[in-house]
């Protein structure tokens, strides 16, 4: 006995859109509750880069509320003890990745370099963007007080700072701030997980770049 297409099936929580293909069948299942946040959850697994919330949303049929919602869920089921996995968030993009108590774990089992530690004069650099973000190259070394071409190269290379647009000026200049790899490598989940700044230090020094 042949069962019904498994293309026609709709899974619980779906919602037939109601548009039809040339042949009469459903090609639109609207998803909600349960079967959305599933759905999401399995798209972020295979996805290869972070994913816009648009895109989860056209994909799903869902509105970007409601993929809001199954997110919020998908990040609170694995903050529970136990998990290994964590959804990151920046801006508008979400990515799925490891829990950062696996790390080591994790480098170890594909062969990484567990000796690449970055210096105080990176940390010191991406410090200074990740709570000024955006800023030019020129803002970071007016906050630092010393040339950073070397260190914002490294930042880059690691995939830890990214250009994300050009200030409206002569010569238009790249603005950068962090990555989603930044969140991953501090194990945080959004940059409003960012420690707050000690009060004597909430606006920008003024410091002359040493020659």
């Amino acid at each position: 006995m042949i069962g019904p297409d498994a293309h026609e099936l709709t899974p619980p929580g779906a919602v037939d859109g109601g548009n039809t293909s040339p042949n009469g069948t459903s090609n639109e299942i609207v998803l909600s509750g349960d079967a959305l946040q599933s759905v999401v959850e399995s798209l972020l697994f295979v996805a290869a880069s972070p994913t816009p919330l648009a895109r989860l949303a056209q994909v799903t049929g869902a509105t970007e509320e409601a993929v809001q919602e199954a997110l919020e869920r998908i990040s609170a089921a694995f903050a529970a003890p136990g998990r290994g996995l964590r959804l990151l968030r920046k801006g508008d993009r979400v990515y799925l990745t490891t829990a950062p108590a696996s790390s080591a774990y994790i480098e170890k089992f594909l062969g990484l370099d567990l000796s690449s530690k970055l210096s105080t004069a990176a940390l010191e650099t991406l410090a200074v963007i990740a709570y000024r973000q955006p800023l030019t190259r020129g803002d970071i070394e007016m906050i630092r007080g010393v040339n950073c071409d070397g260190v914002l190269r490294t930042l880059i290379a690691r995939e830890l700072v990214e250009p994300v647009g050009r200030l409206e000026q002569p010569g238009r200049p790249f603005l950068y701030g962090t990555t989603l790899q930044f969140l991953h490598y501090f194990g945080l989940d959004s940059l409003e997980r960012l420690p707050p700044l000690p009060a004597d230090q909430a606006q920008e020094p003024q410091v002359e770049i040493r020659k």
